[in-house]
């Protein structure tokens, strides 16, 4: 039996965490498969796949926001998704080929998994009942389809799976969320953490990027700018964007906080973790050939990874309080215009240039509004 959240229930739970670290090892895995390919393609394939991914941890942090999960037969539930989601995770760097098939229908269980426990979930609330009842239809179909695609081959299976995502994202969209009951510190919070885990794969791209070779100068100068970017990335989400942002969504209520978290954190937080992955790609690539050129692959995902990161960033400041954020649009341009940069000269060269960038945007905010972003960090201080 399911038992809803309390109102004043806004923590993670440990079995939400452990949940989690099964998607750190499909992150892990997304990046394996774009590494192994090096190429268009498996860049391709690694975004389809982390598209489907996201779609089903998101639809699993509504669930967990609504109900308790580690009360009655929710936490056995949640372990069978764990196995099935550990399944696909293992077939995804052949996702498009020898595993294909695992994949699909390891995915659909853990779709049609979500949907049977928000169902179980809603028997007492008719409100809900009908949200779901509504919901189930476009979710259950976009999870089949994906695994229509993975038994299908070349150009038939890649236009499958796009329909798919289109069936899920398009579909949430023209269902609406009105009518859901949202704890805005636990949802805000649950997708903070998945960030630090996006952030922590970059960091382990370090480790397996230099794993076979001996630890240099350049091995060394290149680890710690890596350190340098992903401490950026962190700040700007962390420092001052989350907290505001969180504040923003336990403000509102009804249909509109329902759906600032559709559009703010299940939408807009993808592009944050995809440009994570897409750095954690250059990142391991760089590591491992400090002093030879990146293909053009190599240092697309380099300096495109945290451009994607802060341009979504951007439209997350502007989906919640309707203003832009022009230090950071201007580093997207200049990120993306480094791209031939970094393909034309060594990996360290180009990885400098990368955390010039981003360590010289936090250190502008943090000077030039520094007034501002200290009432910002201490507003629940001058509250209490």
């Amino acid at each position: 039996m399911a038992v809803p959240r309390a109102e004043s229930d806004e923590r993670v739970t440990f079995l939400e965490l452990f949940f989690d670290l099964v998607f750190v090892f499909a992150i892990t895995q997304v990046t394996g498969l774009m590494a192994a390919k090096g190429s268009w393609t498996g860049l391709g394939q690694g975004m389809l796949v982390l598209a489907a991914l996201w779609w089903a941890w998101a639809g699993y942090a509504w669930l967990t926001n609504r109900i308790d999960p580690e009360e009655g037969g929710v936490r056995l539930a949640v372990f069978a998704v764990m196995a099935a989601l550990l399944i696909a995770s293992l077939a995804v760097p052949r996702a498009f080929g020898s595993d294909a098939e695992v994949f699909g229908v390891a995915y659909l269980v853990v779709r049609a998994l979500h949907i049977a426990l928000f169902w179980l979930s809603s028997r007492e609330d008719p409100r809900a009942r009908s949200l779901v009842a509504r919901l189930a239809v476009p979710q259950l179909l976009g999870g089949a389809i994906v695994c229509l695609a993975c038994f299908l081959d070349g150009a038939a299976q890649y236009a499958v799976f796009g329909l798919a995502l289109l069936v899920d994202y398009g579909g949430l969209l023209l269902t609406g969320v009105e009518g859901w009951e949202l704890h805005p510190r636990h949802f805000a919070e649950r997708h903070g953490l998945i960030v630090i885990i996006a952030l922590g794969e970059s960091i382990v791209a370090l480790g397996v990027g230099a794993a076979n070779h001996p630890v240099t100068a350049s091995i060394a100068v290149a680890a710690a700018l890596g350190v340098a970017i992903a401490s950026a990335l962190w700040w700007a989400y962390f420092d001052v964007v989350a907290p505001v942002a969180e504040r923003r969504l336990s403000a509102l209520g009804g249909g509109e906080r329902a759906r600032m978290a559709r559009d703010s954190w299940t939408y807009l937080h993808l592009p944050m973790i995809a440009g994570i992955i897409l750095f954690a790609l250059g990142l391991k690539t760089t590591l491992g050939h400090v002093d030879e050129p990146l293909s053009t692959v190599a240092a697309t995902a380099l300096c495109g990874g945290p451009a994607l990161y802060l341009l979504a960033l951007v439209a997350f400041r502007l989906r919640n309080v309707g203003s832009l954020n022009k230090q950071r649009t201007v580093t997207v341009l200049l990120l993306l215009a480094l791209i031939p940069v970094a393909h034309s000269v060594d990996a360290l060269p180009a990885l400098s240039i990368v955390a010039a960038a981003c360590c010289g945007l936090i250190a502008y905010e943090a000077i030039r509004f520094r007034e501002a972003r200290d009432r910002v960090r201490h507003a629940n201080e001058v509250l209490a």
